[in-house]
């Protein structure tokens, strides 16, 4: 049973035994993104579908951090989705745009339509169009808690999945650095308040995933004790693993025995939320 077997599946191994085909990449928005300066890379934001060979009827959007400046595409999205792969969860790591070329709504605008692609494609997919989530890291963190918690009808995830996420833009914890690539150095104090993310969950905010570590020094795990508690303030159900070491950035930790552990909890997640079969 694929589930079984998952579950002993060393991480290197992944790359091995996750795809049912290669991996294939298509523009977000092939007549031009909203707001587009020019025609170069840049400027183009994509999605790159990683189709695993047995479907659990599960997908995930995966959203790499890198402050908003950059995107840390492989141990935050091609492993993660490799990862995802093996447990039967179609995969879809987004390459949205950044600053200092692009500031919000930019980003928010290319994880919205990705979640709205994935959703108008689920039967030919294969996926549930209830069972879309998004998964982000550091600023991909705080890119999916802002598509968590400002949705429309299309566009809201089923579920949320966030790694050491930049969370709060008001607090002492903010990363100063990712809101300044995002809103740029002097923004709006009102658009601050509505990007700090744990101050706009309600009722309607998916249920979430959160893990961290209390030795961040990038992101201090506040950010994700804050998005937490607004959580169950809301009545939303919630997860939250904080893990004593561990540096900022770690993907999916493969070197680290005790860390690497985080994506079994999230495996069981997943089972306690009826996205994989027990």
């Amino acid at each position: 049973m694929l589930s079984g077997f998952v579950r002993s599946l060393p991480l290197a191994a992944f790359a091995l035994a996750a795809f049912a085909a290669e991996p294939k990449t298509e523009l977000l928005w092939p007549d031009g993104a909203p707001g587009a300066v020019g025609n170069e890379d840049a400027d183009r934001p994509a999605l790159t579908t990683y189709l695993p060979a047995t479907l659990a009827g599960t997908a995930v959007v995966v959203c790499p951090g890198g402050g908003y400046r950059h995107l840390a595409m492989d141990h935050e999205g091609q492993q993660v989705a490799q990862w995802l792969n093996s447990l039967g969860i179609a995969a879809f790591v987004l390459k949205y745009r950044l600053g200092d070329r692009y500031r919000h709504p930019a980003p928010l605008q290319d994880a919205q339509r990705a979640i709205r692609m994935v959703r108008e494609r689920a039967a030919a997919l294969g996926v549930a169009p209830n069972r879309i989530g998004i998964m982000g890291f550091s600023a991909g963190g705080h890119l999916a808690s802002t598509a968590a918690t400002h949705f429309d009808a299309a566009s809201r995830p089923d579920f949320l999945i966030l790694g050491y996420p930049v969370v709060s833009f008001t607090t002492q914890y903010t990363h100063k650095g990712s809101r300044a690539a995002l809103l740029g150095d002097n923004p709006d104090p009102k658009l601050v308040e509505n990007l700090s993310n744990e101050n706009q969950v309600t009722s309607q905010t998916p249920p979430t995933f959160l893990f961290h570590t209390n030795e961040d020094k990038g992101v201090p795990a506040e950010n994700s004790v804050l998005f937490y508690l607004a959580l169950r303030k809301a009545g939303v159900p919630a997860e939250i693993h904080i893990y004593e070491r561990g540096n900022h950035g770690v993907g999916l930790a493969p070197k680290d025995p005790i860390l690497s552990t985080w994506p079994a909890r999230l495996a069981d997640w997943f089972r306690t939320r009826g996205l994989l079969p027990h």
